[in-house]
């Protein structure tokens, strides 16, 4: 294996590793397909495992393979991964993808004020707005594919969950219903009980159109802090906790709570992560799909490396431990 060289940045807590070289040729017309060859080709999939893996990674690490986009509205396509494999979203890698492609000079930007960086993701296409202020990152605004609720109150480990969809499916459950709350000392129950329901309501995530988004991909335990501002911990994949507000369960918790009405034209959600990080959501638009909805943030840089495979490691591309 070549080596591969990443730029590591973290969205409000969440890691996300950028491969910027050596990274695998994915075949594909579109995002969405290349996320499929990608599950499907024990050669690409070695990279992925490679750089999240112990001991180059751990177990609640993410990351990404920039692609080319699906036509030339975009600037880039991104296949999102963790430790189980490829995602359909990630807003908090939206978010660290506008910086670096800002930062990096890869889409020039204006010193003071509002560049897009257009990206296609295996759900769609989505806009990561990246304010800039004397030169530098000040924040990034990303507006997400369209967000719907799919089922409500439906029976799962003796609670009831909400499914609603920002990028990728999402089961709602207030943490107080099983007990708990979003805060350091819980997250090991957290992390239990967000994985059972995922599972749970695996084969309930049926998407209405592709069938390639199809599949629960965690669950929100969260929070009521007051009126708009809520804390949640989704756990995701296959029990891998996101340390950041997570910005597609952003999305799903906004849909949710728009066809609540509890969220009025021009207000916002401030959402707030189990370490204390925040993000902010509101709706843009209602469209015959489901809503367009904006989540803010910003991620800063922390480092670059450059990953080798020893050929005569015994340990290979690595290992997990949970």
């Amino acid at each position: 294996m070549e080596p591969v060289s990443v730029v590591d940045y973290h969205t409000a807590g969440e890691p996300f590793r950028i491969v910027t070289a050596g990274g695998p040729a994915v075949p594909g017309s579109t995002v969405a397909e290349r996320r499929l060859t990608a599950q499907s080709n024990a050669a690409i999939d070695a990279v992925r495992l490679l750089l999240v893996n112990e001991p180059r990674g751990h177990a609640d690490m993410y990351g990404c393979f920039v692609v080319p986009p699906d036509d030339a509205g975009a600037h880039f396509g991104v296949l999102f991964w963790h430790k189980d494999g490829y995602s359909t979203a990630c807003g908090h890698g939206t978010i660290a993808l506008g910086v670096w492609a800002v930062e990096s000079g890869l889409v020039p930007a204006t010193p003071d004020g509002d560049t897009d960086v257009v990206i296609d993701v295996p759900s769609g296409r989505v806009v990561a707005r990246v304010t800039c202020s004397g030169g530098r990152v000040a924040g990034v605004a990303f507006q997400n594919v369209a967000s719907f609720v799919l089922a409500r109150s439906v029976p799962v480990a003796g609670v009831k969950a909400d499914i609603s969809f920002g990028g990728a499916f999402y089961a709602s459950v207030p943490a107080s219903s099983v007990g708990l709350t979003v805060t350091p000392d819980c997250y090991a129950d957290l992390v239990k009980i967000g994985r059972e329901i995922k599972w749970a309501l695996n084969d309930l995530a049926v998407h209405p159109t592709d069938p390639r988004l199809n599949g629960m991909y965690g669950t929100i335990l969260y929070d009521d802090l007051g009126p708009l501002h809520q804390r949640n911990l989704a756990i995701f994949a296959d029990g891998q906790a996101d340390r950041s507000p997570c910005g597609s369960g952003t999305s799903a918790r906004l849909a949710l709570l728009h066809a609540d009405g509890l969220l009025p034209p021009g207000t916002t959600l401030l959402h707030e992560s189990i370490v204390g990080t925040t993000f902010r959501g509101r709706v843009l638009s209602e469209t015959p799909t489901g809503l367009l909805t904006e989540v803010s943030g910003t991620a800063h840089r922390t480092g670059t490396a450059t990953f080798t495979l020893d050929p005569h490691d015994p340990l290979g591309t690595g290992f997990t431990l949970r």
